[in-house]
Parts: C-alpha cells; structure tokens; sequence
C-alpha cells in the first residue's frame, strides 16, 4: 500500500487515497468561502444505468479538521508540500494515446477488493471513478508526475465465513468514508457527555405525571438487576465452594487409598490363647501333624540343635467346613505366639503392585515379632498358577513376592505360614514345593467317630434331652463336615423353641437332620388320596426290598410328607462307614432303586405307572454304568476302564450300554420278584404310611412282623 507521511499533529501514516480525499475536501471548503469558518459537505451524483451505483463522497469542514486558521495561500502550500512536483527531465513522457496514468497488476484486478472485499468482477480492472480524483486533476495539470494506483487482489480474511461470502451479496462502500484511524485522530480531544435521568426524561418529552413513574420503574430496574447479578455472583461463590470441599475431600480419600499410601503400616496380630487343640474334633492325624508345629515354636532349640530347621510352612487343604481355619487358630493358640490372618482376596487390588506391597509389610511385621504364625486362608486366590495374560501383565507380582519371602535370598527365620485352600491343584508348583510350604497336611470330612464327637461337643452348648443318643445322629449324617454338623444342632435348638419345649430331644436333631437331607416340610401341599395312595406303596416298596435285601443297608426312616421336591422318602443308614463296596452292596442299592417303580406297576398296572421313579433310575443307571466302565465288575468286559467313551470304537461303546442295560434289567426282575413274595408286607406297611405319614425303623420292623403300632 502506498502512503505518505503527514505531520499536522504527531506523525502519522496514512493511506494515500484517504489523504487525497482529505486534501481534495480542504481545497473545496477553501475555494467556497474563505472566510468562513465551517462547509457544508456536498455530494456528487450520477445518473448512471441500472448495474451503476451511488458514490457519495464526504466534505469535512476546517473546524474538524483543526484547520481552521489556514487560508488559501497557506493550504496550497501545504498541498505543494505534501505532492512535490518532478522536474520535466525527471517526468517520463506518455506515449500516444496513453494518459499518464498506468495500472499497477500487483495482486489482482482490484484495489478495492484488497482493501474493502469488493468482488472483482464488478469493478473495472484499473482504479477507476466515475468523476477524476483531485490527485488525478493535480497530476493532469502537472502533466509530469505519472503517479502508480496499486491494483491488488490478495487480501487475508478474517474468517471462513468471509471468504465464501459472495461478493454480489456486499454492498459497494463510499469512496469517502471516514477511516476509522482517522476519525480517533479527529475526536480524540472530544469528551463523551454522560446523560443524566433528568436530561433522559426530558430528551424521551415524558409528560410530567408520568416522569415519578418513569424514574421509579428505572430505579426498580435497577435494583432487580443488582440484586439478580449479586445472587449470579453468590451462587458463583458457593459453586465454587463447593468444589473445593468436594475436591479436598476426593485428594483426601485418594491418599487413604492404597495407590498412594500402599498398605497401612501396622498389622496387628491376634493372640488365640482361648483356642487349643481341645477345641478341634473329629481330625486327630491332622492335630497330630500339627502337634509338631507347636513343639518347633514353643521350643525351636530342641530341633536346632541337632542340625533341623524349622518348617516354612504348612498347607491345610481338604473340603469346605472341615475346620481348616481352626487348625490355624489352635497352632497359634498352642504355641502361644503372635497370629497373623490375611485372606487371600485381600492382597488382589486394582492398583498395580498393592499386593506385593502388602505381602512384603506382612511378613516384616511378623519377622518384627518372630516366632509367630501367619495365616493366609484361600491361599489359591494369591498362590494360583502363574500364566502370562497380556491383559494382565502385573498379575503375577503377588505370588512372586510370596514366594520370595518365603523362601527367598533373606532369611525367614521363626515365622510360619500356615495356608488352607480347597483345591491344592489350582496352586503354582514353586509354592507347594519343599522349603516354602514343606508340610501339607490333609483334613477331611470326620467319620462316624469324629462326628459323633462334633455332634456332643455342640450339644454341650444347648439344653439337651439326656436320654440323646449322638451316635445315631452321626451315623445318619454320613458326608457331613464339622460347619454341617454345628448347623444340625443349631437347627434342632430353634426347632425346640418354637415348639416351647425346654430342652433339645431326639425329635428335635432328626427333624432338623431331615430338614438338611431333604429340604423343608411342605404341610400346606394338598395332595390329593389318590398321589398320597400311590406314594405310600412306591416309599413301601423300597422300604421292603432294603428290609430283605441282605446286603442292602439298614432302614432309618420312610415316610410320604413332601419334602422339598420329593413326596416322599426313604432313609437308610450304614451301620459303619464305609470306605469301599462290593459288587453284592452295589447291586442291592440298584435293587432298592428299583423298588419303587416295581411296586406302583405291581399294585396299580403298567399303565397307571409315575414319573416318581426317574431319580431312582438315575442312581441305579449311574451305579451300573460305574461298574462296567470304571470297576471292573463285567465278566464280558472284563477288568478293563473306560474313562472316555467318546475315544472308544462304536463297537465297545454298544458293548458298554449292553451291559449296562443286562444289569438294570437283572436287578428290576430282583426287585419284582422280592415284592411279589411279600405281598402282605407291602400293603400293611403303606397303609401303615398312610396312617401316620412317617415311620422311624423300629416302628417299620414291627410292622413287617405284624405286630401293632403304639398310639401316637
């Protein structure tokens, strides 16, 4: 952009057409009225045809320009000075036809699409007007200074927005504005008058009734915007107070968390001097494996000094209920020493490397209070197999910690971990080896033995009938682990109170024994005579195949009141545990199995026969299937397994379900046999059912001797 400097005030830069407006405006106002102080602005219009558009060029007067004092002579002198003249040697000439004013090609076709956003197509090439411009009648007249009128094109937008817009769409601007530079250098001395309420009123001509009115209803106005803009701001300031309390008490909880402070420093252990051995019933070889645990805290020089080491460790495993946890707390209670319990789940967290950090405080506390015992319980959930997940790369760091502490490069000296788990296969074999976990001991379910001792060390607890015969009890309760057993005697307890009875009797343990096997009784069930008939002979004729069966194991109880999903049931309980059967027992299970479907087809027909049997049919089908393919008790088979019988060639696999299919059908004809030769029997115990809806095996053998049932 061309620009000539001007110094009328301090110096500054103007645009070289505004200033030829500028000049051009002087001149006029001084060639009108020399001797007036003010102009007024004059227009320029042109009648053009319908595409050509009014330009109007605005006239300032010296007042405003602040040239007021000047007079002609003075102002032609300022022009001379502001557009010196070129010598003739120095003037290039025009060549013919041409005018001494050429087009500048710089960026494009227009100067005002440069500067103002015009579009090019709707302005000629060169700068053109519809009237010359002073400069061009000075430069006319000079017929020596060819003077360069910039053309163009290139001009940086502001927005996107701006430079879509089409250029037909914006209106063409006066040759003449005002720039805005310009205008701030003309009224910067100008002072903004502030209005006043008064002169309001009276520039708005309210009458005089009305003006209290108007002033009032500013002054509400008023008063509601303040009071609204301080209630924004109050509820700002709380807003803001809010979440500073809210992100206090965030930074505060996550500083509690273990991500930033990892686990607490103190653990404290737990003294276990009221649990001992005595406590524990019913798992004497694993008492005595830990016996000599005790013996290593209680005196470690006894074994130290003929060269031992104490154990690492000490894996507890066996069923849900067993008494695991008990162990643990007797040991420490033995030997008297610190007890430190940790459940496995609790050292898995989301934060990466809590569970290490935990591991390794635990056991610095315990060193820190050596001898002591540890206490991990589902240790699987820390010590399970190691695998690499790459959704979970830092899953193993727990158990690598676990194992280096210990069995590590440190020495762990005087402390020892005992651990429990019900599925020692899910473990990692660097934690079950010798030197961290040297000892595993087994804890079983309890035998007839144990459970009869469980059974009279929580009767010892409760109000109980003397004349409480536990060994029955345990022998009805065969699989039955010490949590079981515990519930069995808190069950009669409640039984006992809600009959208002003052002491727990034997009714009491077999209803809550039954409770447990069978599920609960269902008195409100409205079965009909006719299902309550056909149940009494199916319950009598299993009854009847046990009771004359001669392998078959001895009935406890029958009866028809529908329990759980059963309407009936039967009971029989082995006179001792049983650690192996034989081939005759096997069979004469299947046989009672079949009891109950052979006597509804013998009392009722083969068409009036009920789904009621399919559970039978289902533990006889498992027995005979187990000892064709896994015991060996099939002559034409042989003593061969069969674990998988899907690798097996179609030819055995018929051969299997053939003899699986001669045993069931054997034992079916057994069963109809038996029933038909006790006839009488069948009918007098299901009618006996009938009558009193349950009967204990003492009242079962009276019936089947024929002799008569006590009134009840």
């Amino acid at each position: 952009m061309f620009s000539l400097s001007m110094t009328v005030q301090p110096q500054v830069t103007v645009p070289l057409s505004h200033l030829i407006n500028v000049l051009h405006s002087m001149k006029s106002s001084v060639g009108s009225s020399s001797s007036s102080t003010t102009c007024k602005s004059r227009k320029h219009k042109q009648h053009a045809s319908d595409s050509e558009q009014h330009r109007t060029e605005p006239m300032w007067n010296l007042r405003e320009l602040g040239l007021s004092d000047l007079g002609a002579r003075q102002l032609d002198e300022l022009v001379n000075s502001v557009l010196p003249r070129l010598s003739p040697q120095e003037a290039p000439r025009p060549l013919a036809g041409q005018t001494a004013w050429r087009t500048s090609h710089l960026s494009t076709h227009s100067f005002y699409y440069n500067k103002h956003g015009f579009s090019g197509g709707a302005m000629p090439m060169a700068y053109s007007r519809q009237h010359p411009s002073p400069l061009q009648s000075v430069c006319t007249e000079l017929q020596h200074w060819p003077v360069w009128v910039p053309s163009r094109g290139f001009k940086t937008l502001k927005s996107k927005t701006r430079r879509q817009q089409s250029a037909s769409d914006r209106p063409l601007e006066s040759e003449g504005f005002t720039p805005s530079f310009m205008k701030g250098f003309l009224t910067r001395d100008k002072v903004v008058e502030v209005e006043s309420l008064d002169k309001l009123v009276k520039n708005k001509n309210i009458p005089d009734g009305h003006q209290d009115a108007f002033k009032r209803g500013f002054a509400e106005g008023f008063l509601k915007a303040q009071a609204l803009t301080q209630r924004t701001q109050d509820s700002l300031r709380r807003t803001r107070l809010i979440l500073l309390v809210l992100l206090l008490v965030g930074l505060y909880g996550i500083s509690k968390t273990p991500f930033i402070s990892g686990l607490d420093s103190a653990v404290d252990p737990v003294q276990m001097k009221n649990v001992t051995f005595e406590h524990v019933k019913g798992v004497e070889e694993a008492k005595n494996e830990l016996q000599e645990v005790v013996e290593f805290l209680k005196n470690p020089e006894k074994f130290t000094v003929l060269g031992g080491k104490l154990p690492k460790g000490v894996l507890l495993v066996g069923p849900p209920g067993t008494g695991k946890t008990l162990l643990a707390r007797a040991v420490a209670g033995e030997a008297d020493v610190p007890f430190y319990y940790a459940s496995g789940s609790e050292f898995d967290e989301m934060f990466v490397g809590v569970g290490a950090s935990r591991i390794r405080n635990l056991f610095r506390e315990a060193k820190a209070n050596a001898p002591c015992v540890i206490f991990i319980d589902e240790l699987d959930s820390v010590g399970g197999k190691r695998i690499e997940s790459p959704m979970h790369p830092y899953s193993r760091q727990t158990i690598n910690q676990l194992l280096a502490e210990m069995d590590g490069f440190k020495p762990n000296e005087g402390v020892i971990v005992i651990g429990a788990t019900n599925f020692p296969e899910a473990l990692d074999n660097a934690l079950i080896r010798p030197g961290r976990f040297d000892m595993q001991v087994t804890v079983p379910k309890p035998d007839v033995k144990g459970r009869t001792e469980i059974i009279n060390w929580y009767l010892k607890k409760i109000k109980v009938d003397p004349a409480i015969e536990a060994n029955i009890i345990a022998r009805g309760t065969v699989g039955f682990s010490g949590a079981d057993l515990e519930n069995l005697v808190n069950q009669a307890a409640l039984k006992a109170a809600v009959d208002g009875k003052d002491m727990v009797t034997m009714k009491e343990l077999e209803f809550a024994k039954d409770k447990i096997l069978m599920g609960p009784e269902r008195r409100s069930a409205e079965i009909d005579k006719k299902n309550k008939q056909i149940t009494a002979y199916h319950e009598s004729g299993h009854a009847i195949v046990a009771y004359y069966t001669k392998d078959a194991m001895p009935i406890n109880k029958a009866t028809i009141m529908p329990r759980g999903p059963s309407l009936g049931h039967v009971s029989m309980l082995p006179d001792d545990d049983r650690w192996s059967e034989t081939r005759a027992q096997l069979l004469a299970q299947m046989d009672v199995s079949m009891g109950g479907r052979v006597a509804e087809e013998i009392i009722f027909g083969n068409e009036y026969i009920t789904t009621g049997a399919s559970s039978d049919f289902d533990g006889a089908t498992k027995i005979a299937k187990l000892m064709v393919t896994r015991f060996g008790m099939c002559e034409k088979l042989g003593v061969m397994t069969y674990t998988d019988m899907t690798a097996q060639s179609p030819e055995t696999q018929a051969a299997v379900e053939h003899e699986i299919r001669v045993l069931l059908k054997e034992s079916y004809e057994r069963a109809k046999a038996l029933l038909k030769s006790h006839t009488k029997e069948h009918k007098n115990l299901a009618d006996a059912l009938l009558m009193y809806e349950t009967l204990d095996a003492k009242e079962i053998r009276l019936v089947l001797e024929g002799k008569a049932l006590e009134a009840r």
